[in-house]
């Protein structure tokens, strides 16, 4: 543990919010549970998230080592385990005793010359072909070893695949195929994207290179039945930047927003690029097709958070704040812009739905929301339920002070009905600096949880996770 993560005053500000790492691995095989665990629930909930081994000077948030949090439930009782995923950077950094990378792959002045790998595989974890994978946007997927949470190393699908891999691949229901793209194709801070696929048995059956508009942070993108689309959006990249000490990720409005479009049976060169206002989206609710346009369902940012200007200044609080809106594409021809249109007001963020409709038109989404009655730039402090015109149905608030993290859903049965199941997130709780897996009945998130798991310590915010059943 860092010397820094010792201090009264770290511990202090632990206890205003939940970023912080925490110092330990650790197993507890029978957790105390509020209320009754549906015996449907019979699997695990895997989570990844930050968690840095060691403080390293000017790093950013997004690039701590990975950590996984796994909850498992089997005939109402649950257990729970972590650790730590055992990139090249983190076993170089605990050879060393100390940091050795600063921020997205930086290395420092005086690490060995012979280490040269920042990956922390630390964004999302998804179950696909029989393997569970780690996922960041900068590396290759990185295999975990379900039960024991054990790294087993990167996973390139027999050599075909090589460089970046987006952490939010898509899995289409229909056919079992994993869709993904990967940024800075090219090298750091470049505008080549490639995009891939890989068939249900987990065969790597495409990969293409192609140019966009311009180097962008692209970390999601937008899959339906017959499409694919690319989000180009002026969260700009530049190695001129980086290289002079300036921010190597900036907001440049003045480029404006390009989506490219292409028919997933199609060739790159047949992409279209539509245009758009300004603005940025980390995550995508869902997308589909209707009649001869595509739709698709955002959280978009004015201006994004947790990021400069070109020149250090940072971006408008006021307009820093995700809100769910519909994007509209016309593949008539009729015009090369795209529509945006905010479908509510409330802040939000970590978008999930029914993934059995995934690319489908679907009825059901959640979302992690903040408190519609408290403060414009509060946590996320609660769950939104909405239809499929994104009409808000319900919402659930926690107590005062206490957050939550992206909302996973969980069907009731393989066959049952969109939306009918479970949705699974953590709390945290600042009373007691701890966290809770709260479980709800996915439709009646309003009445509260149906039971809740009591963990002894905290789990630190996190980005994503997923439901992978026994």
């Amino acid at each position: 543990m860092s010397e820094a993560l010792q201090t009264s005053d770290q511990h202090n500000w632990t206890r205003r919010n939940n970023l912080a790492p925490i110092p330990f691995e650790c197993d507890a095989p029978f957790l105390k549970v509020t209320g009754e665990l549906p015996r449907e629930l019979n699997g695990t909930l895997y989570r990844n998230g930050p968690n840095p081994q060691f403080d390293s000077p000017g790093s950013h948030w997004f690039v701590g080592d990975g950590m996984l949090h796994a909850f498992h439930l089997e005939d109402g009782r649950a257990s729970y385990r972590n650790r730590w995923i055992r990139t090249p950077k983190f076993e170089a950094e605990r050879r060393a005793g100390r940091a050795l990378f600063g921020g997205f792959g930086r290395k420092l002045p005086d690490a060995p010359g012979d280490v040269s790998d920042g990956g922390v595989a630390n964004t999302n974890i998804i179950a696909h072909a029989g393997k569970l994978l780690a996922l960041e946007e900068a590396h290759l997927p990185t295999e975990i070893e379900p039960g024991t949470l054990a790294t087993t190393g990167y996973q390139d699908f027999g050599g075909r695949l090589r460089g970046a891999f987006t952490a939010h691949p898509k899995t289409d229901p229909v056919t079992g195929e994993l869709l993904f793209f990967g940024y800075n194709a090219a090298g750091p801070l470049t505008p080549a994207l490639t995009y891939g696929t890989i068939d249900a048995a987990g065969q790597l059956t495409r990969f293409n290179r192609f140019e966009a508009p311009y180097a962008s942070m692209v970390h999601d993108f937008i899959v339906t039945a017959n499409h694919v689309l690319f989000p180009i959006l002026p969260l700009t990249g530049s190695m001129e930047r980086a290289m002079s000490g300036k921010p190597p990720y900036a907001w440049e409005p003045d480029k404006g927003a390009f989506v490219g479009v292409m028919k997933r049976s199609g060739d790159i060169k047949d992409i279209v690029w539509f245009r758009g206002d300004a603005c940025y989206v980390f995550h995508i609710m869902n997308a589909w097709e209707e009649d001869s346009r595509i739709i698709a369902d955002v959280m978009q940012f004015d201006e994004p958070p947790l990021f400069p200007h070109p020149d250090g200044r940072p971006t408008d609080p006021r307009k820093s704040r995700a809100r769910l809106c519909r994007w509209s594409f016309d593949l008539t021809g009729n015009s090369d812009r795209f529509t945006q249109m905010y479908l509510d007001d409330l802040t939000g963020e970590f978008p999930r739905i029914d993934d059995r409709r995934a690319g489908l038109a679907s009825h059901h989404g959640w979302y992690a929301c903040a408190n519609p009655d408290g403060p414009l730039f509060g946590a996320l402090s609660g769950l939104a339920h909405v239809d499929g015109t994104g009409t808000r149905r319900a919402t659930h608030m926690l107590p005062d002070g206490d957050s939550l993290s992206e909302p996973v859903f969980v069907p009731r049965s393989a066959g049952g009905a969109e939306g009918d199941g479970w949705l699974l997130t953590v709390v945290w709780r600042a009373a007691t600096n701890t966290s809770d897996l709260a479980v709800f009945n996915a439709t009646d998130i309003g009445s509260g949880p149906v039971a809740l798991v009591h963990l002894g310590h905290r789990v630190p915010d996190g980005f994503h996770g997923n439901w992978v059943s026994a």
